[in-house]
């Protein structure tokens, strides 16, 4: 049984991808400072899967102790990291944190883990800031960075490229994927965002369940059907399975060398509006929205070609806008009545 580290385990796309590596028959170890996650997590992770995963408190910016884990676990076989800080509005505010956080993490890791590995990282289709054509696919060009989070995306890839181009033992699949959002549908865990959440989806249900005001739509004079921005939304066991087939193609060697990208997203773009539609009508929930200013760092629209993905890791996304909202709803129900 291989035995997989996960960074920000205890995180959003973090713990369902520990669900899946488990569910594949995957030994997980769990390393998260939870700055942004809760340790409780780990108690919920015990109710859906029947097992207390191995858990270190440890913030990768901290050389010496990233250097001492890596050495009391040299069975570790592979590496998922997601371990970064990743709200875009917060970014544009405070990019000395995201430049901090982001790289140290990353180079703490490939520094300390210097010997056989297969390493899957967690970057975005902000990458790609915004595309020329669309739907954009992993041949694009990589534009300027429409914000801090999207150019340490940008930065890490290339450190990763070139570390693994001298470091023949390295293995690196960087999944570029598009938004996640809904819960795993037991309810037992999903986005659980500190402070006012920065993402349309976990804001809508907030909002629904009145936690928060009014939604606000960033904009509706983009040049889009309905005015209002469009991205490519995937559900996070979706994405959580990605991650798994990433590993695994690492396992069997990737014939396209030891660096190669993918997107990850459904390939089909919906608009803030039609978002709002969809959690109105599968939930049967009225929601209040205004139409506000634009927010800085976001692009017009973006949706991926993920043809690669299904094609050469043997992976689809298989559930829908609906699900996606349904099991969010049924999250944010959850944790009002069992408060974390």
């Amino acid at each position: 049984m291989a035995k997989i580290l996960v960074t920000g385990g205890t995180g959003y796309i973090g713990s369902h991808t520990a669900v899946e590596l488990h569910n594949a028959g995957y030994e997980v170890v769990i390393v998260d400072n939870l700055s942004n996650s809760n340790i409780k997590i780990l108690n919920q992770l015990h109710a859906i899967t029947g097992k207390w995963f191995d858990f270190h408190e440890i913030d990768l910016q901290d050389e010496k102790a990233v250097q001492e884990f890596a050495e009391n676990h040299n069975d570790i076989d592979g590496i998922i990291h997601f371990a970064a800080s990743k709200a875009v509005g917060e970014s544009v505010e405070k990019p000395l944190k995201y430049y901090k956080n982001n790289f140290y993490g990353l180079i703490n890791l490939l520094i300390s883990f210097n010997r056989k590995i297969n390493f899957v990282f967690s970057s975005s289709c902000t990458v790609y800031g915004q595309p020329d054509t669309l739907p954009v696919t992993e041949a694009a060009s990589v534009q300027k960075a429409e914000s801090p989070y999207g150019n340490t995306k940008q930065i890490a890839e290339e450190i990763l490229a070139e570390t693994a181009a001298v470091t023949p033992d390295l293995s690196v699949i960087a999944l570029r994927y598009f938004n996640p959002v809904g819960a795993h549908e037991t309810a037992l865990i999903g986005e659980l965002p500190n402070g006012i959440p920065a993402n349309l989806v976990p804001f809508i249900t907030q909002s629904a369940i009145g936690k928060r005001g009014p939604i606000t739509v960033h904009g509706n004079d983009y040049d889009t059907p309905d005015g209002s921005a469009i991205r490519d939304y995937i559900h996070v066991v979706d994405l959580a399975k990605a991650h798994v087939a990433a590993i695994k193609k690492l396992e069997d060697g990737n014939p396209n060398g030891n660096y190669d990208v993918f997107n990850i997203g459904t390939g089909k773009g919906s608009s803030v509006l039609e978002i709002i539609a969809a959690f109105e009508k599968v939930n049967g929930e009225k929601l209040d929205y205004k139409i506000g200013p634009r927010r800085a760092g976001d692009i017009v629209q973006i949706y991926g070609d993920v043809q690669k993905a299904n094609n050469e890791l043997g992976w689809k996304a298989n559930l829908d806008i609906n699900e996606m909202m349904r099991s969010a709803w049924e999250w944010e129900k959850y944790i009002k009545t069992n408060p974390f």
